[in-house]
């Protein structure tokens, strides 16, 4: 197991595991996130992670969140992921892996991750995602599962989604994605670039992320007047998520 060793005392931002058998990307995501208020650690497998995670519980100074490499010496990630039961006082997980097909996404997102990022990402976008976890759980008293905006719930682990009124509507996994992304990240303007990622369509390119915010759109116009502009098309910058997310 490579160690690298955290920058002195804790933190105000949070304390974070990086499980990564690439030397090369642990330093350096290691080093940039320092740069940014965090105390880091990093390790090469889920071996490692368990020590990790065991001495720092010890120590009474857990870590807050583990990101999380899938395609690990030993152990495969998602079988780490899997073993890291949720709440209490686990750390939040963000999976960053080369493993980005909406396949790999949705698995990792079902198997208890807050957050799928594939590689190559840019540091900037790490960043932001690891920010809005915490944010999260910290809004959600580490529960995190179930958001409501404007009347609508949702709920993240069960993929429902549910008018004011209560009524049952229906996402494909895509929209699914689209809408969970921009719960997460409430008043900020994505790029088509960043939705098209989220929603595992890199490959359609174009306008594709378009069409999927317009159908989400409608789905969302369901009861008239209760959902408004939540979606707002931001000119030459993609798209923002006005509603004001309370988690639970």
């Amino acid at each position: 197991m490579t160690m690298m060793p955290s920058d002195g005392a804790r933190t105000g931002d949070g304390r974070i595991l990086l499980v990564d058998d690439d030397q090369g990307i642990r330093s350096l995501v290691c080093t940039y996130l320092r740069r940014e208020g965090f105390e880091v650690d990093g390790v090469e497998d889920s071996a490692g992670m368990d020590r990790a995670l065991a001495d720092a519980a010890a120590e009474g100074s857990p870590y807050d969140l583990v990101v999380l490499d899938l395609m690990l010496p030993g152990e495969h990630g998602l079988e780490a992921l899997k073993r890291m039961t949720p709440g209490g006082n686990a750390p939040a997980v963000v999976v960053l892996s080369a493993m980005g097909d909406v396949a790999d996404r949705i698995e990792g997102l079902e198997r208890g991750a807050d957050d799928y990022l594939a590689k190559p990402c840019n540091p900037r976008e790490l960043l932001a995602r690891i920010r809005a976890v915490l944010r999260r759980r910290q809004a959600g008293s580490g529960a995190g599962t179930q958001v409501a905006f404007r009347g609508w719930s949702l709920d993240l682990v069960r993929r429902e989604l549910r008018s004011p009124s209560g009524v049952l509507v229906n996402l494909s996994d895509g929209e699914f994605l689209l809408l969970k992304h921009f719960v997460e990240h409430p008043g900020e303007t994505l790029s088509r670039e960043t939705l098209l990622e989220m929603a595992g369509a890199e490959e359609a390119g174009g306008r594709s992320v378009d069409v999927q915010v317009s159908r989400l759109r409608r789905k969302l116009a369901i009861e008239p007047g209760l959902a408004g502009d939540l979606i707002r098309t931001v000119r030459n910058g993609g798209y923002m998520f006005m509603g004001k997310p309370v988690w639970g």
